[in-house]
């Protein structure tokens, strides 16, 4: 059993110490009472690669202790002990007030990072733990102090130089790559520089002609909507005097300079044709189409990083077929230019419909939004979207901020953000009744915990207002309801009582394929089948088949946000290069321990209400 703990008048550091001294103990006893005794009832522990070699999150002692058990029977965790800093802080999670603390750990096979919550009134006990592991003994990053001299280039005068070293590398005349990266974005690029830094040989192929393109061929006036502190990318941060909210062309080009800078393989007007897997090699054969040639590669591991969006989704509207006037997708968008005097119609009111239409409308279009179902709106800023960046402004390191992102487990996540929308729906009050009465239909989620989770269970459903909404409060961007609408003809659309509407142009903001689809098309049925849906909530809260060991081995996702890609680019490449050392199995072990989300979920009762949400 641990030994007690005085609470009486010990502080934060002191309970921190000794509930990790007690950890510790039970970690090297694997002691099912002693274990148990460290955590409440309804405690969360999520683990990084530490004890499961993959993203888990277990709920309840009845759930958190046989998956310790398991996990201490293949790795140790030794030499539990406090961070040096941070130190122990009172703060505020999920509504709750908690002491939150950071510790160091080691493992049979690297070093990692934790946290520990103990709610304020409760402080003996454990409310949330994450253990993760963020670097394999033996394999440690070359950066800092472990840097290379580079006296090969400075002091040998009769061989290559770098550049020449360079060239040759990426050229990949005499060798496949240990690691295909398909996409060259935000994804793929943080994931092909933590392998960088593992000395994992990779190559990063991309479609467009230019590293950045697929920010730089968007839509004219794009800019991200959240803040530049939030996105830095792995070992780079933007320098300190950029934009609070990047526009697209400035984080192109810093694509391009990143990917120069940190000396990433990146083959650009390739295209990945097909691949298929060979268990007995265990390598996959893939097709590469570039503008010269066609490559075969037999790569160990091939990633998907191809964004959320991918394909863009062309759905079956009644009549669009005898439309005579111009359809496009919002994906082939540049500006609202060509477009000026012509009255449009967008169909699809999420981030693309509302940033598509404030910029034909800036260009002079007569523009109607054609709404397909309920939108969340929020405005950007401090008082809006940022909230949702909150932690971000704490006076912590990024490092630290990524580590308590990971910390927060799907059920805290979930109150958070029920709780920040009902504040923004405070805020915002009179500019969602401005909505409603121009007719758009507001919506706050499934469990109004508002556009974050929008974006992890599906990819979309919300705007962040950056300036289109007060044209549609006054009037100057129309709002349809694809309920009214009855069809297409050849001048418009014949709505569902036998009025007409004439359009010249209709832009299609109607979203993506999701990833399987691209897997499918790419891989084959077979492949797609048995990796099954990527993107979206699993059972235990953990996104599907994203940064760990699928069911098809040698195949892994990333995708999201910059900062969903700094943060678990890490988790990736530590798996893939555990792999290459023989320290973690290339396939999941049929008997993998996992959690489950619905013990603790919360209920329709707990949801915010008032009476503003539809």
């Amino acid at each position: 059993m641990p030994m007690s703990i005085d609470t009486r008048n010990a502080t934060d550091e002191q309970l921190t110490s000794d509930w990790l001294g007690n950890l510790s103990a039970a970690f090297s006893s694997a002691d099912p009472h002693a274990l148990a005794g460290l955590f409440l009832d309804d405690a969360y522990w999520r683990d990084a690669l530490a004890l499961t070699w993959s993203l888990h999150t277990f709920y309840g002692v009845d759930q958190i202790v046989p998956a310790l058990q398991h996990g201490l029977s293949e790795t140790k965790i030794l030499d539990v002990r406090p961070a040096s800093d941070p130190s122990p802080r009172r703060v505020r999670r999920a509504g709750v007030d908690v002491i939150e603390s950071f510790f160091e750990f080691e493992t049979g096979v690297g070093r990692g990072r934790g946290v520990v919550r103990f709610k304020a009134d409760e402080p003996t006990r454990a409310w949330t733990l994450l253990t993760a592991l963020e670097e394999l003994t033996g394999f440690e990053e070359p950066i800092g102090e472990r840097r290379s001299s580079g006296s090969n280039f400075s002091r040998v005068f009769n061989g290559p130089n770098w550049l020449d070293s360079r060239v040759q590398e990426q050229r990949y005349d005499d060798r496949d790559p240990v690691v295909l990266v398909v996409g060259g974005g935000q994804a793929g690029l943080a994931v092909a520089a933590r392998l960088k830094m593992l000395g994992i040989d990779t190559l990063i192929v991309d479609r467009m002609q230019r590293i950045g393109d697929n920010w730089r061929k968007r839509y004219h006036s794009l800019a991200l909507h959240n803040e530049t502190w939030v996105n830095h990318l792995p070992y780079m941060p933007f320098p300190d005097n950029w934009p609070t909210y990047i526009p697209k062309d400035k984080l192109a080009n810093w694509f391009e300079a990143y990917a120069e800078s940190m000396e990433l393989n990146f083959w650009t007007d390739t295209e990945f044709k097909t691949g298929e897997y060979d268990e007995a090699t265990q390598t996959w054969s893939v097709v590469l189409e570039r503008s010269d040639d066609t490559r075969v590669m037999h790569p160990r591991h091939v990633i998907m990083a191809t964004g959320v969006s991918g394909i863009p989704s062309i759905p079956a509207i009644p009549g669009l077929d005898d439309f005579g006037g111009t359809v496009i997708h919002s994906s082939q968008f540049d500006s609202g230019a060509p477009y000026a005097g012509q009255k449009v119609l967008v169909v699809g009111s999420g981030t693309s419909g509302h940033d598509v239409a404030q910029d034909l409308h800036s260009h002079g279009a007569e523009v109607s939004i054609m709404q397909r179902g309920s939108t969340l709106v929020v405005n950007v800023g401090p008082d809006g979207a940022g909230k949702a960046y909150a932690l971000y402004d704490e006076p912590l390191s990024t490092d630290d901020c990524d580590l308590l992102t990971v910390a927060s487990p799907y059920p805290l996540t979930q109150r958070s953000h029920q709780l920040m929308t009902e504040d923004i729906i405070g805020i915002e009050r009179d500019q969602i009744e401005g909505l409603r009465r121009a007719g758009f239909r507001m919506g706050f989620g499934e469990d109004n915990t508002g556009f974050q989770l929008m974006y992890l269970r599906r990819g979309g459903g919300y705007y962040l207002n950056v300036g289109c909404t007060p044209y549609i409060i006054d009037g100057q961007i129309k709002i349809l309801q694809y309920d009214d609408f009855a069809r297409f003809d050849r001048d418009g659309i014949v709505l569902n009582g036998g009025e007409t509407r004439d359009f010249d142009v209709v832009v299609l903001a109607t979203g993506y394929w999701p990833q399987q689809e691209l897997v499918r098309r790419q891989f084959g049925d077979e492949i797609a089948d048995r990796v099954g849906p990527v993107w979206g909530l699993d059972d235990e809260g953990e996104m599907r088949n994203m940064w760990q060991r699928t069911a098809q081995d040698g195949m892994w996702f990333t995708a999201g946000s910059l900062a969903q890609c700094r943060i678990f680019s890490a988790y990736l490449a530590l798996q893939i290069k555990a792999i290459e050392e023989g320290l973690m199995p290339k396939s999941r072990p049929v008997d993998e321990p996992t959690g489950a989300v619905r013990p603790h979920d919360l209920s329709p009762a707990d949801a915010v209400i008032t009476p503003l949400v539809g």
